[in-house]
């Protein structure tokens, strides 16, 4: 085994006996935050909380939080933040939670964190939340968007720039023409940059005041990007 890969087990095993709390995982579209999601929650035994898979979750078994915004998204309105709060709460509540837990797309704004340490703050016995943003060049997330192919077929997903087929343009499984995401263009992921930053910039800027946030770089193998997150966390849990 070499040496990187003996540092990526090593802090793996350091974290299995860390308490990580509730961790805010952030970075631009593309970045890879559902990926180290899954692995943190293999590695800590704690669960995603994303609030796309909430507000899916409360819509689709017809709760009260979930009528109310199945009515709102009928008229083709946003899901206000105290809804979504409210779902959240509900969340934090399940034993499951008890260790920590990565939160995904929230909180997304500032008065979202605001509401979210206030909430945490009531609890004397749990931990406030940590933010930890995963960073890639401009130019890579780019490639990463823009170069990606899917087969209609297995749903295999290629890069044109980093994992091609062996056939330019067709699926090695399938032999199926690749397509392009119809929003995976330059112009759509300029403009959800622009509202990335715009709405994610106070957060980061709210939890690096309290001395609550880390920076890791996301550009690196899946575990080593892993094990960095786990040190960014064990420092500033200490």
């Amino acid at each position: 085994m070499s040496s990187s890969a003996t540092v990526v087990e090593n802090d793996r095993a350091t974290a299995s006996t860390t308490v990580p709390g509730p961790i805010l995982l952030l970075g631009a579209p593309g970045v890879g935050k559902g990926t180290q999601a899954k692995e943190l929650v293999k590695l800590w035994g704690i669960p995603q909380i994303s609030t796309g898979d909430l507000l899916r979750a409360n819509v689709a078994q017809s709760t009260a939080l979930g009528k109310v915004a199945r009515e709102i998204m009928q008229r083709g309105e946003l899901v206000p933040d105290s809804l979504v709060n409210e779902m959240v709460a509900v969340r934090l509540k399940e034993p499951d939670t008890a260790k920590g837990y990565i939160l995904d797309g929230f909180p997304r704004t500032l008065p979202q964190a605001t509401w979210l340490d206030g909430r945490l703050a009531a609890d004397t016995q749990g931990l406030p939340v940590v933010a930890v943003s995963l960073n890639v060049d401009y130019n890579q997330l780019l490639r990463r968007i823009t170069g990606r192919r899917i087969c209609p077929v297995c749903q295999r997903i290629y890069n044109i720039y980093s994992n091609p087929p062996q056939r330019a343009g067709f699926c090695d499984v399938e032999g199926a023409a690749l397509a392009q995401r119809a929003d995976d263009t330059e112009m759509v992921f300029a403009e959800r940059m622009r509202a990335y930053v715009s709405q994610t910039a106070p957060v980061i800027e709210h939890y690096r005041a309290m001395g609550r946030f880390a920076e890791v770089d996301g550009d690196r193998p899946i575990a080593a990007i892993a094990a960095g997150i786990v040190a960014a966390v064990e420092r500033l849990r200490s």
